[in-house]
């Protein structure tokens, strides 16, 4: 099969975008959430729920076809690199994939993300998440994991640890030389972590590993740890040592002034996911004044609510209109910057030749300035995607997988159970 851009276009080559914040499993809540039980409108809970759901029902193999599809998406639209929060870990009952009388092979569910990235050709930062509690109750009292959420926990942060001094080593192994697969780490929330498994974590996590953490992403989350700890989210933190130029803080959407100055300060990572913030009714976060205090805006796609680059791009500047009223908050080269360089830094990735080409004669993009397509261009207009050395993506065709939408035709006809 030869592929080729369309021979006679105008285009520009651009570095190819970031995505820092990924949940692949949540692609199938795409088009599901928006209507509840009773006929009404879908809430936050419909959506939960949901979630919960499928999150309960994936094995490993329907997570590596489900993978599959998400990641050539990805690259068919132009992102180059992605950071994946993952925490589904374990079986069902919270039993390790791979244990003692177990046919199931060890990490099976995080060799099967890795297994996928390989095939679609994405550079994949595996974000492996320590999740050890239900929650927080809005009096701050924690709540017991539930049904679902133990296949999430590894029980104690120590054996978090461990486990994932085992993953590096078998994720290695996996990708054999490719250079496409690294470890990160993730703390899923301050809901999901006690105080002292903060500290734990602080002080026996590899430095050079970068760290991503769910953060006051509604209110509830901040009245929560405020009832349980007597600060906010960013204080709990802060006080734990983990505030810091490793850390990069998902959402970060209801933020005091002083949480703004302690993350500007650590110049933390802060990733904006601007799609699924509307989607879910987060509410727009601080950018300008994070960015402004000395933290480092990037993007992420979350839920894959939407996947196109372009359009979280736009978002993080149109929310910025939509919250202060003025244009401009954030430059074209600042925008870029936060789809680029910015999520390279938070995935702890170093720089590379990874491109895409833009079509510059598009219905969307003709007069356009280059350094303005952000606030043009969508993944339609993406004619090439380039990643370590190899074209990956043609016109929105993965070169080597096909059609991203007969991937995922093939996931649903073959996993019923997510109708």
């Amino acid at each position: 099969m030869s592929h080729s851009a369309n021979s006679g276009a105008k285009t520009v080559r651009v570095p190819a975008p970031v995505n820092a914040h990924s949940h692949a499993f949540h692609r199938i809540l795409r088009g599901r959430t928006h209507e509840g039980a009773d006929g009404g409108a879908g809430t936050f809970w419909t959506w939960r729920e949901h979630m919960y759901r499928y999150a309960h029902a994936l094995t490993p193999a329907g997570y590596q076809q489900l993978a599959t599809a998400v990641f050539a998406e990805m690259v068919a639209t132009g992102y180059s690199a992605v950071g994946e929060f993952h925490y589904l870990h374990h079986q069902y009952d919270g039993t390790p994939y791979g244990a003692e009388g177990s046919d199931t092979e060890p990490h099976a569910m995080e060799l099967a993300l890795g297994r996928a990235a390989l095939a679609a050709g994405i550079r994949l930062v595996l974000l492996d998440t320590c999740y050890l509690q239900g929650g927080l109750a809005a009096d701050g009292s924690v709540l017991p994991l539930d049904q679902t959420q133990q296949r999430f926990s590894d029980g104690t942060a120590a054996a978090w640890l461990e486990r994932h001094g085992r993953l590096a080593i078998a994720l290695k192994e996996l990708d054999a030389g490719a250079g496409l697969l690294t470890l990160g780490a993730a703390i899923h929330s301050v809901r999901a972590l006690a105080p002292a498994d903060l500290e734990t974590i602080a002080s026996m996590l590899d430095l050079a590993l970068p760290l991503h953490v769910h953060l006051s992403e509604q209110p509830a989350e901040n009245h929560a740890c405020q009832n349980a700890y007597g600060m906010t989210p960013t204080g709990l933190l802060e006080h734990a040592g983990l505030v810091g130029a490793r850390l990069s803080a998902v959402h970060a959407t209801h933020l005091s002034d002083a949480d703004i100055a302690a993350l500007g300060r650590g110049n933390a990572g802060i990733v904006m996911c601007p799609t699924t913030e509307a989607d879910l009714g987060d509410g727009i976060g601080p950018a300008r004044e994070l960015a402004d205090a000395g933290a480092s805006i990037c993007l992420g796609s979350d839920q894959h609510a939407v996947l196109d680059p372009y359009l979280e791009q736009r978002a993080l500047e149109h929310g910025e209109r939509l919250r202060s009223g003025q244009r401009g908050r954030f430059s074209p080269t600042e925008i870029s910057a936060a789809a680029r360089e910015a999520g390279l830094r938070s995935l702890g990735l170093p720089d590379n030749g990874d491109h895409i080409v833009v079509a510059t004669d598009s219905v969307r993009t003709a007069g356009s300035r280059p350094a303005q397509l952000p606030l043009t261009a969508t993944a339609a207009d993406i004619a090439e995607v380039h990643i370590n050395g190899e074209l990956v993506a043609v016109n929105g065709i993965h070169t080597r997988l096909g059609d991203p939408a007969a991937l995922y035709a093939a996931f649903f006809d073959t996993h019923p159970e997510f109708s």
